[in-house]
């Protein structure tokens, strides 16, 4: 296996503060045990906590049931019996799984076969290298409009970009996971995260106001504009901070590449024609059937972004067979397959890559699902949110303070559905009070959510990059991915929050029907 490095085009000025200290988190975080092992103690912390906790009494009401938060004793005698009775399923229904496996499958397939080598050979020939970056962290960004497949088909992709170009993987790994998570509240449409937010948004702000609407889209215009500033600061962040310290990281994973990035040979060619008018097909027939009004693909409402849209129920799957069949018609039109034997090799070879993952996602299932029964996440959620309400600062500080606050939050509760049904009861009419609208609280929210996403080994996909980049650097755990990330979390936190105050001093729209005040009567 070759080793693989770069230099850096334009980083010559890392400070050397900085250098040191996500060395420092690096080193800190790598020696910690296996991610797998660090989830199943985080379970037996979690456990022993909860019989202690809930020995005591708490002054602390949830606002989803109005009732006094009681964190429940794990190591019961019930609970352990229920833990060990839903062992299977709490594994079988981790969302993230079935979610990664399928994916894996056509991509896989597509891989092997050399459909995507191909399509990258092409790209590469048509993108400046200087925009590769922007580019990436773009395309990661409107991934979300398709709910979590950026993870499962972005970030690989953008190592594989990266490494094609001459240019670090774990940098494209970086890149890439900033856009799909860092950067999760920005997007340049409207996705199934808007109607989900706006629904307890909405009830938080009936909670003061019973007239009270908020619009699905209230938050659209400063998406739009968030999508270029993130994509402007990742790009930054990228070249100037984190290519110039990961670039320096020898690369000796078991992984397959095409050192020739330069030729495409004329079979090679035909055949990734034909395997690319398939793909196209497949698309236009989607588009096809998803067009008419009353299309089945459609939910209720009639929209295809929500989340009860059956083509958003179906994402994992149409990325399944859009990557498979033309992954088939490439093997076969180029020779890489002689028989379906080869195809189910290729799988084959897809899963067993996935091993590692398998076993961190079921620690982690168990890991979440015993922090969420406790309720100690609820816990620390309200006391936080009580603790900013008692400290009645002015409009923009508490602002800042609400961003700060999801931002911390986000560490423990990965599930920004999970963390706003928590919050918003709180602050959407506590800011409401101050004369605040929900449609800015919200927005705040968003900011907060997003920023620290790429830095908490609890986010549900967390494990799930740290394999992505075992793939290329055996020796890269956590602390690695914390210590890549950790510039772009800094970075998104501080510019996105003053951009948010900037958009509001300047009276920018929020989105559609979004005030940024509210007064009562």
């Amino acid at each position: 296996m070759s080793t693989h490095t770069t230099t850096p085009g334009n980083g010559a000025g890392e400070s050397r503060l900085m250098s040191g200290f996500l060395n420092a988190i690096e080193r800190a975080g790598n020696k910690l045990p296996e991610p797998a092992l660090i989830f199943f103690y985080f379970l037996l912390v979690v456990m022993g906590l909860s019989a202690v906790l809930s020995l005591m009494t708490f002054d602390v009401i949830n606002p989803m049931t109005q009732e006094t938060v009681q964190i429940n004793n794990l190591l019961s005698a019930e609970a352990l019996t229920n833990t060990l009775a839903t062992m299977v399923t709490t594994f079988t229904t981790f969302a993230p799984l079935g979610i990664v496996l399928v994916a894996m499958l056509g991509v896989g397939v597509a891989e092997s076969s050399g459909f995507i080598n191909v399509g990258l050979k092409k790209m590469l020939r048509v993108t400046p290298k200087k925009l590769l970056t922007p580019m990436l962290i773009f395309v990661a960004m409107f991934s979300h409009v398709a709910a979590d497949a950026g993870y499962v088909l972005v970030i690989p992709l953008g190592a594989i970009i990266f490494m094609s170009a001459g240019r670090h993987p774990l940098v494209g790994i970086a890149a890439a996971f900033s856009g799909v998570s860092g950067g999760f509240a920005a997007n340049m449409v409207p996705t199934g995260n808007d109607a989900l937010l706006q629904g307890f948004t909405q009830a938080a702000a009936q909670l003061l106001d019973s007239t009270y609407t908020v619009n699905t889209l209230c938050n659209l215009f400063f998406g739009i504009a968030s999508s270029i500033l993130i994509t402007l600061v990742g790009w930054w962040v990228t070249e100037r901070i984190v290519e110039p310290r990961v670039s320096k990281m020898a690369i000796d994973g078991d992984f397959k590449h095409d050192e020739d990035m330069s030729s495409v040979t004329a079979k090679e060619s035909r055949a990734f024609n034909h395997a690319s008018l398939v793909m196209l097909l497949g698309l236009a027939a989607l588009a096809a059937a998803a067009w008419p009004e009353g299309s089945m693909l459609r939910g209720t409402d009639g929209s295809l972004t929500s989340y009860s849209a059956p083509i958003m129920k179906s994402i994992v799957p149409l990325i399944f067979l859009i990557f498979i069949l033309p992954g088939i018609v490439y093997g076969f039109a180029s020779g890489t397959f002689k028989s379906g034997k080869d195809v189910i090799a290729s799988m084959n070879d897809s899963m067993s890559k996935m091993g590692s993952y398998m076993v961190m996602a079921f620690f982690c299932a168990m890991f979440i699902k015993a922090f969420s029964d406790s309720n100690i996440g609820t816990l620390l959620a309200l006391v936080g949110a009580d603790g900013l309400k008692a400290m009645e600062l002015p409009g923009e500080a508490t602002i800042i303070g609400m961003i700060l606050l999801t931002a911390v939050v986000n560490l423990l509760i990965g599930s920004a559905s999970a963390k706003w049904g928590l919050l918003s009861p709180i602050m959407v009419p506590m800011l409401m009070a101050v004369g605040i609208s929900p449609e800015l609280t919200q927005a705040a929210f968003r900011i907060g959510d997003s920023s620290t996403n790429i830095i908490t080994p609890l986010m549900v996909f967390f494990p799930l990059v740290v394999v992505y980049c075992q793939r290329y650097v055996k020796g890269a755990g956590v602390g690695t991915l914390v210590s890549m990330m950790m510039p772009y979390s800094i970075a998104f936190f501080i510019s996105w929050s003053l951009f948010l105050l900037a958009w509001w001093g300047l009276g920018m729209p929020l989105g559609v029907a979004a005030p940024y005040t509210w007064s009562a009567g």
